[in-house]
């Protein structure tokens, strides 16, 4: 008799990864039961002789709560008693090798992205196409960094960057503030596109970690919020 999970895995490994594991053996039934399920583990792990029952069905336990607050699976519709299905999402996900990274990622974005954001990279996002994702939340920034500078389209990346935000002339740099602070402003910016932005512009890059497509999107919401401070203060009194 087997358990929906190894012992040794529930012993060792984190819950995330249990809960990939606990999907990945529960994926292709039409509806699950929590109760039934760990009826069925505790069966099987005694018949084996397993030394810590309580403690692996503890893990079990933690791994489906894990599939639950992710909703990898959730009630199914057409019955009571605490029935559950595995959902849309827990079946697209249940074969993915970077299952517990793509989750673990998406948590990352949980927030609202800004306006500019939200609506056109989220979905790129939560459909895998990372580099789309990361390429275009980095394009809306020297999009808006463009406009606010009312420069050239010709100017593009880091040029683009160092042209608006130049200390002591550029249209978005803050005369207020000090050297230092201008210079860091401008090549924040000009890091970020020069990084992130221009490379996939020029060549096909491999953006296959879905956490590092988070942060390059969540940079770009950071800036993105930095340039509407920018534009209250250049834009004067209402």
């Amino acid at each position: 008799m087997r358990g929906p999970v190894d012992p040794y895995a529930l012993r060792t490994l984190p819950t995330s990864e249990c809960a990939v594991l606990l999907l990945r053996s529960i994926v292709n039934s039409r509806t699950v039961n929590s109760h039934n399920t760990f009826r069925g583990a505790e069966q099987a792990f005694q018949h084996n002789g397993e030394r810590d029952v309580n403690l692996l069905l503890e893990r079990l336990s933690d791994a489906w709560a894990w599939l639950e607050a992710h909703a990898l699976i959730g009630p199914d519709p057409n019955q009571s008693g605490g029935w559950q299905r595995v959902t849309t999402r827990g079946r697209t996900l249940a074969n993915d090798a970077q299952a517990v990274a793509v989750v673990l990622a998406e948590d990352r974005l949980a927030m609202d992205l800004h306006p500019l954001l939200e609506s056109k990279i989220r979905p790129y996002f939560m459909l895998g196409d990372y580099e789309t994702a990361s390429f275009s939340a980095m394009k809306a920034v020297e999009v808006r960094v463009r406009r606010l500078a009312d420069a050239s389209n010709s100017l593009l990346g880091t040029k683009l960057m160092q042209e608006a935000f130049k200390p002591d002339g550029g249209r978005l740099a803050d005369a207020e503030a000090d050297g230092g602070e201008q210079v860091a402003m401008m090549q924040l910016f000009a890091g970020a596109i020069g990084t992130f932005k221009n490379p996939p512009s020029h060549r096909t890059v491999a953006y296959d970690d879905p956490t590092e497509a988070a942060e390059v999107i969540l940079l770009a919401d950071l800036l993105l919020r930095l340039l509407d401070r920018v534009e209250q203060r250049t834009s004067g009194p209402a």
